[in-house]
């Protein structure tokens, strides 16, 4: 049985790829065969191999088996905006159906896939459609991540008020320290522990040097999302 959760965050800095890659590595010490997902990324560099987003990439990196780049992200933009504006640079309209497509590839070989959006829940990928609508469509579960710093609490509320009036089911949440010895971190968390609807899958302490940890895995506990 497959099993598929869609990241979102409170705002576009939350921390969506450090929590993504700790849920991939959670499923990964567990033996599940996981593959991370980014459907849409924009501010990409330009290689010798084409555009490469480095979220994408590292989404790549850690899922298990070895995945070609475009099957990780499928649609890449070169400027750092939002993805509606990106593709209208370009010319390079956003197929849902070339995303649900990736998706169910993915799906296919996997027993979990993590797909991280892009931006907060409402980010448009044109005029009238939005990511979110896409994730309502496809049915998929999602996980909130929290961005620990001042204004988060309202973020985070608006963002479950909305997941709820979408119907989609909120599988829970994970806080990210964005700042190094954030002075009111602990009362952020025990506001937003009473006022999130949903479990606390885990705290991501603030990582400056990412690329030197080599596993985030003992920061979330991916079987409470199991355990659904």
């Amino acid at each position: 049985m497959n099993h598929t959760w869609f990241i979102t965050g409170t705002d576009t800095d939350a921390g969506k790829t450090v929590a993504t890659r700790a849920l991939l590595q959670s499923f990964s010490a567990r033996h599940y065969q996981v593959a991370g997902y980014k459907p849409v990324a924009s501010g990409s560099q330009l290689t010798e191999d084409g555009l490469r987003n480095q979220d994408a990439l590292i989404l790549q990196q850690y899922s298990s088996k070895k995945l070609d780049y475009h099957q990780v992200n499928p649609v890449t933009f070169l400027h750092p905006t939002s993805p509606h504006i990106a593709s209208r640079l370009v010319s390079q309209p956003i197929q849902p159906s070339q995303l649900s497509s990736g998706l169910a590839s993915l799906q296919q070989q996997n027993e979990v896939v993590i797909v991280e959006g892009a931006g907060g829940w409402f980010t448009p990928v044109d005029e009238q459609y939005s990511l979110s609508d896409w994730v309502i469509a496809e049915q998929l579960p999602v996980v909130m991540v929290v961005g620990i710093k001042l204004g988060c609490i309202n973020h985070a509320l608006l963002t479950q008020q909305a997941l709820a009036s979408a119907g989609v089911h909120f599988s829970g949440w994970i806080a990210n320290s964005v700042q190094p010895d954030y002075l009111h971190y602990d009362d952020y968390m025990t506001t937003l522990k009473k006022r999130i609807a949903a479990p606390l899958l885990g705290e991501i302490p603030y990582l400056p040097n990412l690329s030197s940890i080599k596993s985030l895995e003992q920061y979330v506990d991916s079987s409470r999302l199991l355990s659904e």
